[in-house]
């Protein structure tokens, strides 16, 4: 049995303030109705969210804003990632979601580990782009260098 309700907040899986939704009846009684995120679906509630409708689109609008600016400062970030590498041009670690969300977090950007959209670890040296899930729909890209460091060749002893 379903349950139509109107959202009074936006809720990612079941739409934005205002919408009309159906629900499982029990999730309506024992979550979304309880805890205030929507009403029992009626003539005069429709009348009553319309105002905060208009609001949320608005904040709505604003938050999208934001996200794209921030988009747009990520697209000229740039990251060198200095790593040991075998004879064959392997890395011996890895560059990983982590340290590259560990490296735009020093430039200011505080993501969610997993925004960085890297579908497997680097393993080799080279240029990569690597997608960044911002919000929603917006996202950005931003170049990875990974770059071979020389290593030292070992200092022979000398013998006497």
């Amino acid at each position: 049995m379903k349950t139509q309700l109107i959202l009074r907040e936006d809720i990612p899986t079941l739409g934005f303030v205002g919408d009309v939704i159906e629900v499982s009846t029990g999730y309506a009684r024992n979550f979304l109705i309880p805890t205030g995120k929507a009403f029992l679906f009626s003539e005069d509630s429709l009348l009553r969210i319309e105002k905060a409708r208009a609001e949320a689109e608005q904040i709505r609008i604003e938050k999208n804003k934001e996200f794209e600016a921030v988009a747009a400062r990520l697209v000229d970030l740039e990251f060198t990632f200095e790593e040991k590498v075998s004879g064959d041009g392997h890395l011996y670690g890895a560059v990983t979601a982590k340290r590259i969300n560990d490296a735009l977090a020093e430039k200011g950007f505080e993501l969610p580990l997993h925004n960085v959209r890297l579908s497997e670890p680097i393993r080799s040296v080279g240029e990569f782009l690597v997608p960044i899930h911002v919000h929603g729909d917006v996202s950005a890209e931003i170049k990875v260098w990974v770059v071979a460091i020389q290593e030292e060749a070992p200092a022979e002893e000398n013998e006497g």
